[in-house]
């Protein structure tokens, strides 16, 4: 019995005392709070755009190209098809682009680069570039390309404004990741004769694959709902077209045209638009979970 009350004793010296205590559940408490009132506007925009969205949706929304009849009530509007389809062509090229560079540039500073000038130096211009406005890079390019050249618009000049914006998020994010592979991965695999290109590819790369995907992502939403790069490169259409040297719709530009008109079914369908947008970037971010998963599990 002594020994047990003993330790009791022992156990009672070393609880927390009671103002400990209440300092814990007061920050507790700070920290919920915070997170309910973080929670407040995303919950609050998911179900606007769902009550206001869900009703534009039908077959015809989805298979149908706009009209361009947004002054009068009675007249079909027409659907967001060629919207859609210009938004996944426009980002598809994007990423082809800026995912490849991103992770390269990444994969350069953390292997090779290390604390090296150039390493500093690019490090600091990936920073000014992942605080530069959008509608900077879609000036650049409606200069560099539109004016300069004395063309015309185009949907892959789109595409390249969108994949200077995502390359600096692609970069941080995929350098920050990299940093994270354990040395002694990269050590093992160097101790068994394998060269250091191999050893990237085989090792650090498939290792880093599941945050990268994460990055990578961030890039794409951010990229899939920008207007400004879109209105001074691809500028905007009702037809569908797959070439990419041409005029293309997209949602972002679909959406800032319809949400200033006065016709209210017109309106409806930039909500809809809106629903569209957020829905498919959740598909994609569910797809490429699964797909970072698998590779993880292989």
């Amino acid at each position: 019995m002594s020994g047990h009350g003993q330790a009791q004793r022992q156990l009672q010296r070393f609880a927390p005392s009671r103002a400990r205590q209440r300092s814990d559940r007061l920050a507790r408490g700070f920290i919920l709070a915070a997170t309910v009132i973080a929670l407040i506007p995303l919950v609050l925009i998911l179900y606007y755009l769902l009550s206001k969205g869900l009703s534009s949706w039908s077959p015809s929304f989805f298979t149908t190209d706009p009209t361009g009849n947004t002054f009068f009530a009675k007249a079909s509007i027409g659907g967001i098809k060629s919207a859609i389809l210009g938004t996944i062509e426009i980002v598809a090229l994007a990423s082809a682009i800026s995912i490849p560079a991103g992770i390269g540039v990444a994969v350069w500073l953390v292997e090779y680069g290390g604390e090296r000038l150039a390493a500093h130096l690019v490090r600091f211009f990936v920073d000014v570039l992942t605080g530069v406005p959008s509608i900077v890079f879609g000036l650049f390019i409606y200069i560099a390309l539109i004016v300069g050249t004395g063309s015309s618009y185009a949907g892959y000049k789109g595409s390249l404004a969108l994949s200077l914006l995502m390359l600096p998020v692609v970069i941080r994010s995929a350098e920050v990741v990299l940093q994270l592979v354990p040395g002694a991965l990269r050590e093992a695999a160097l101790a068994l004769g394998a060269p250091r290109w191999r050893v990237i590819f085989s090792v650090v790369l498939p290792t880093a694959l599941p945050g990268m995907v994460t990055g990578v992502l961030l890039a794409i939403a951010r990229a899939a709902g920008e207007t400004a790069p879109l209105l001074f490169t691809a500028a905007a259409t009702f037809k569908t077209d797959f070439n990419l040297g041409q005029f293309m719709n997209s949602l972002p530009v679909q959406i800032y045209n319809d949400v200033t008109s006065p016709t209210t079914s017109v309106v409806n369908r930039a909500w809809g638009a809106a629903l569209t947008l957020v829905t498919m970037i959740l598909i994609l971010n569910l797809l490429a979970r699964l797909v970072s998963r698998r590779s993880r599990l292989a």
